[in-house]
């Protein structure tokens, strides 16, 4: 619809396509693996990892994305192809959840769990037109980011139960 748009009218589009991303504000429950891995770690509970673990993903810090996303809109009207935005660092879900376990400090265990069937095998976005045409990239390393949104759940999971949630 947003090309059919921008042929028809002339409308200023953009089209960013967002990979896996993280960062403090994200929902506790929301089931995405970073928030979920964190909230069972702090929480002492069993980290629930599907297949094997050796899946990988990446995952890009927020602040980096929404960097990303302004770059994006300030490049010229006629530039309208989709742009990958995430980061291209791959890890097998299982070494996350090992650094969220030594990060966290949690003597949580892991779960096995079985893989769904549509879950893909690997999720890693090729960055290449980002680097070239919006001049961004990531470079926050996943342990800061994942430093900063562990200290956000921890904070969260602290408040008293009644409190006021971001959410």
């Amino acid at each position: 619809l947003f090309f059919d748009y921008h042929r028809q009218h002339g409308l200023r589009i953009k089209v960013a396509r967002i990979f896996n991303t993280y960062g403090p504000r994200m929902h506790p429950d929301d089931g995405r693996v970073v928030s979920n891995f964190i909230t069972q770690a702090l929480r002492g509970e069993p980290i629930t990892v599907f297949g094997d673990g050796s899946q990988t993903r990446s995952f890009c810090y927020v602040d980096e994305l929404v960097e990303g996303l302004i770059l994006l809109m300030d490049t010229p009207d006629d530039f309208t192809r989709p742009v990958n935005l995430g980061n291209p660092s791959e890890i097998t879900i299982i070494e996350l959840a090992a650094r969220i376990l030594e990060q966290t400090a949690s003597k949580s265990e892991i779960r096995y769990v079985t893989l769904p069937q549509d879950d893909p095998l690997k999720r890693q976005p090729d960055i290449t037109l980002a680097k070239e045409v919006v001049g961004w990239e990531p470079k926050v390393p996943l342990e800061e980011g994942l430093e900063k949104t562990i200290d956000y759940f921890d904070d969260l999971l602290r408040e008293k139960p009644g409190s006021s949630h971001p959410w």
